[in-house]
Protein backbone atom coordinates (compact mmCIF):
# COMPACT_ATOMS: atom_id res chain seq x y z
CA UNK A 1 0.00 0.00 0.00
CA UNK A 2 0.98 3.80 -0.28
CA UNK A 3 -0.51 6.45 1.19
CA UNK A 4 -0.59 10.28 0.72
CA UNK A 5 2.42 12.54 1.97
CA UNK A 6 -0.27 15.41 2.35
CA UNK A 7 -3.10 13.87 4.20
CA UNK A 8 -1.97 9.99 4.88
CA UNK A 9 -4.58 8.61 3.09
CA UNK A 10 -4.43 5.28 1.29
CA UNK A 11 -3.78 5.91 -2.47
CA UNK A 12 -4.89 4.13 -5.38
CA UNK A 13 -3.71 3.06 -8.61
CA UNK A 14 -5.03 4.89 -11.99
CA UNK A 15 -2.65 4.14 -15.07
CA UNK A 16 0.53 4.00 -13.32
CA UNK A 17 0.00 6.99 -11.04
CA UNK A 18 -0.90 7.17 -7.24
CA UNK A 19 -4.12 8.89 -6.39
CA UNK A 20 -5.19 10.18 -2.74
CA UNK A 21 -8.26 8.43 -2.17
CA UNK A 22 -8.87 11.27 0.32
CA UNK A 23 -7.59 14.88 -0.81
CA UNK A 24 -7.09 14.04 -4.41
CA UNK A 25 -3.05 14.58 -4.56
CA UNK A 26 -1.11 12.27 -7.28
CA UNK A 27 2.53 10.81 -6.76
CA UNK A 28 4.48 8.49 -8.71
CA UNK A 29 3.93 4.76 -8.12
CA UNK A 30 6.36 3.82 -5.53
CA UNK A 31 7.96 0.63 -7.52
CA UNK A 32 9.87 -1.02 -4.65
CA UNK A 33 6.69 -0.93 -2.71
CA UNK A 34 4.82 -2.32 -5.50
CA UNK A 35 6.60 -5.47 -5.90
CA UNK A 36 5.03 -6.00 -2.44
CA UNK A 37 1.44 -5.61 -2.93
CA UNK A 38 -0.98 -5.94 -5.44
CA UNK A 39 -3.92 -3.66 -6.84
CA UNK A 40 -7.23 -4.79 -6.96
CA UNK A 41 -10.34 -3.86 -8.84
CA UNK A 42 -12.70 -1.26 -6.78
CA UNK A 43 -14.98 -2.61 -4.34
CA UNK A 44 -18.59 -1.93 -5.18
CA UNK A 45 -21.85 -2.54 -3.03
CA UNK A 46 -22.78 -5.38 -4.76
CA UNK A 47 -19.49 -6.61 -3.43
CA UNK A 48 -20.42 -5.89 0.26
CA UNK A 49 -24.24 -6.30 0.42
CA UNK A 50 -26.55 -9.58 -0.87
CA UNK A 51 -28.18 -7.75 -3.67
CA UNK A 52 -28.36 -10.14 -6.24
CA UNK A 53 -31.56 -11.76 -6.41
CA UNK A 54 -29.64 -15.15 -7.12
CA UNK A 55 -27.84 -14.57 -4.10
CA UNK A 56 -27.83 -17.84 -1.47
CA UNK A 57 -29.46 -17.23 1.72
CA UNK A 58 -30.27 -20.84 2.05
CA UNK A 59 -28.22 -22.35 4.80
CA UNK A 60 -27.47 -19.52 6.16
CA UNK A 61 -28.15 -19.05 10.35
CA UNK A 62 -32.05 -18.39 11.08
CA UNK A 63 -33.71 -16.00 12.64
CA UNK A 64 -36.91 -16.25 14.39
CA UNK A 65 -37.00 -12.86 16.40
CA UNK A 66 -38.08 -10.93 13.01
CA UNK A 67 -41.24 -10.36 11.18
CA UNK A 68 -41.49 -9.95 7.32
CA UNK A 69 -43.00 -6.95 5.71
CA UNK A 70 -44.75 -8.01 2.70
CA UNK A 71 -45.96 -11.73 3.98
CA UNK A 72 -45.83 -11.33 7.81
CA UNK A 73 -43.78 -14.60 7.82
CA UNK A 74 -41.57 -14.84 11.57
CA UNK A 75 -38.48 -16.67 9.92
CA UNK A 76 -35.63 -15.09 7.82
CA UNK A 77 -32.45 -16.62 6.64
CA UNK A 78 -29.67 -13.93 7.85
CA UNK A 79 -26.00 -12.79 7.21
CA UNK A 80 -24.07 -10.25 8.72
CA UNK A 81 -22.01 -7.34 7.01
CA UNK A 82 -19.49 -4.57 8.38
CA UNK A 83 -20.58 -1.85 5.98
CA UNK A 84 -19.19 0.88 8.17
CA UNK A 85 -16.89 1.88 9.70
CA UNK A 86 -15.08 -0.92 12.06
CA UNK A 87 -16.64 0.72 15.23
CA UNK A 88 -19.81 0.75 14.04
CA UNK A 89 -22.33 -2.44 15.05
CA UNK A 90 -22.99 -4.37 11.64
CA UNK A 91 -25.59 -4.88 9.64
CA UNK A 92 -27.90 -7.52 9.04
CA UNK A 93 -29.54 -9.07 5.69
CA UNK A 94 -32.22 -11.23 5.84
CA UNK A 95 -34.43 -12.85 3.26
CA UNK A 96 -37.79 -14.23 4.70
CA UNK A 97 -38.38 -17.97 4.37
CA UNK A 98 -41.74 -17.88 2.87
CA UNK A 99 -42.00 -15.72 0.22
CA UNK A 100 -38.43 -14.46 -0.34
CA UNK A 101 -38.37 -10.77 0.41
CA UNK A 102 -35.01 -8.82 1.71
CA UNK A 103 -34.52 -6.06 3.82
CA UNK A 104 -31.68 -5.18 5.84
CA UNK A 105 -31.70 -4.24 9.69
CA UNK A 106 -28.84 -1.98 11.71
CA UNK A 107 -28.05 -2.10 15.11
Amino acid sequence: MQFCDDCGSMMRNEDGVMVCTNCGATQARDEEAAEQFVSTESQTDADVIESDPDANFEGKPTSTDVTCDECGHGEAWYTIKQTASADEPPTRFFKCKECGYRWREYS
